[in-house]
């Protein structure tokens, strides 16, 4: 399978992407640039985190403007996975490929720290790898991490299986007290209603390679992979 790693001014967490696909999955990938309209042949995109455009205005909000930001919303409309991690969730928001937006933190202060998430649904293309209630551990780096939503738009995507992760304690628990930035219901990730669109705030690239110490998002590009295998065999 094909990956892609998209590349914005400012983004700092591509390389780290790169790797987990190419040395943990051992899957080919390649960099798309952000200047690129023709995203070639492939099967899943990684936008990364980072300061894309140096958070001018807001983050993401200039770099949904970028011509591959076009080919990549015309990659998901056709069913294309597309994965967006911290900046990149910022701009899949940004972009209305995801609903909701994410405001600064609660506490007005920038984040990292390795954080527990409890899984909520894994019969996605981008959780399957683990059980319904699994906690796991990713870290988060993050100025601006606190999803809302209005009212409505969380009902619906709870009832719909929309929420995949949330901030947790170790053993599982969600309250105010396990939620480190603020966000509604403690979400720290989001499908879109099609199922092909994740934006998570937490990074699993950082918690994919055992000699990092954590391994357990690496479940998240290994779902994809196990999903990508099965529709193209």
């Amino acid at each position: 399978m094909n990956w892609g790693v998209l590349l914005l001014p400012g983004s700092n967490c591509a390389e780290d992407c790169f790797h987990a696909v190419d040395q943990v999955l051992g899957q080919p990938v390649r960099y798309l640039w952000h200047k690129d309209t023709d995203l070639g042949d492939v099967d899943a995109i990684i936008i990364p985190g980072g300061f894309s455009y140096g958070d001018h205005l807001r983050p993401g909000a200039i770099a949904h403007l970028s011509p591959a930001m076009t080919s990549v919303k015309a990659f998901a409309e056709k069913g294309g996975l597309v994965i967006g991690i911290c900046n990149g969730f910022q701009i899949l928001t940004e972009s209305r490929m995801l609903p909701g937006a994410l405001l600064q933190n609660k506490g007005l202060k920038f984040l990292c720290q390795d954080q527990t998430l409890r899984v909520e649904n894994n019969s996605t293309a981008f959780t399957s790898e683990y059980e319904a209630g699994d906690v796991i551990i990713c870290p988060i780096a993050h100025n601006e991490g606190n999803y809302y939503a209005k009212a409505e738009t969380i009902e619906e995507m709870e009832a719909n299986g929309q929420v995949l992760f949330r901030y947790s304690s170790p053993d599982g628990e969600v309250s105010d007290a396990t939620n480190p930035n603020g966000s509604i219901n403690n979400i720290a990730g989001i499908i879109n209603r099609n199922g092909n669109v994740v934006g998570m705030m937490p990074h699993p690239e950082r918690s994919a390679d055992s000699v990092l110490g954590l391994s357990a998002g690496k479940g998240v590009f290994v779902s994809m992979l196990k999903h990508l295998e099965a529709v193209n065999s």
